[in-house]
């Protein structure tokens, strides 16, 4: 009797522990893939990111949050966001420009100045403009096939680089808010 309770109490055990795994990746935390060099220096190829998907349920992206949002079915993006709903962003000569002032970006390498120009365009109410701060290699809403993201599609906020465990670190979102 007692080994078929010990067999029990195991198999309650881990069913928890699943039930809170699957409660946590749903709701709260999850980990996602870098693939590319669209966020680079930020992030490089193939670290891996906990992302906060539960803190959009409480505020709103705010220019300089790294969010993971969703292409298309099955294939993620994380970009930074640099303009949220009713600003007006432009790029031109190199910088860009929010509501015409321009914007502090230290995270950019040096030469991502000589990116194209772009607008003035004025972000639609509950959307956001995101980039990737690899200026040169990015698909991100200068592109058409991106466009504006609603927030329906971003997934969370990037928390942690976790992996490598030598390149572990918090990331800074300090940098644009408010």
């Amino acid at each position: 009797m007692n080994r078929s309770k010990e067999v029990w109490e195991w198999i309650r055990s881990i069913a928890v522990a699943v039930l809170l795994a699957l409660i946590i990746r749903f709701f709260l935390l999850e980990v996602f893939v870098v693939e590319g060099r669209s966020m680079y220096p930020t992030l490089e190829d193939y670290e891996r990111v906990v992302v906060n998907k539960l803190i959009y349920r409480f505020d709103e992206p705010r220019p300089g949050d790294i969010v993971v949002f969703e292409y298309e079915p099955r294939r993620d993006f994380i970009k930074r966001v640099i303009a949220v709903g009713g600003d007006i962003l432009e790029i031109r000569d190199g910088v860009v420009y929010r509501n015409g002032e321009a914007v502090n970006e230290p995270y950019l390498l040096d030469g991502m100045e000589q990116q194209p120009n772009f607008g003035p365009v004025e972000v639609p109410p509950g959307t956001y403009f995101l980039m990737g701060d690899y200026r040169h290699n990015s698909l991100d809403s200068r592109d058409p096939r991106v466009g504006f993201v609603s927030l329906e599609r971003i997934k969370g906020r990037a928390i942690l680089v976790f992996w490598p465990p030598w390149e572990a670190r918090m990331l800074d979102h300090k940098v644009e808010r408010q």
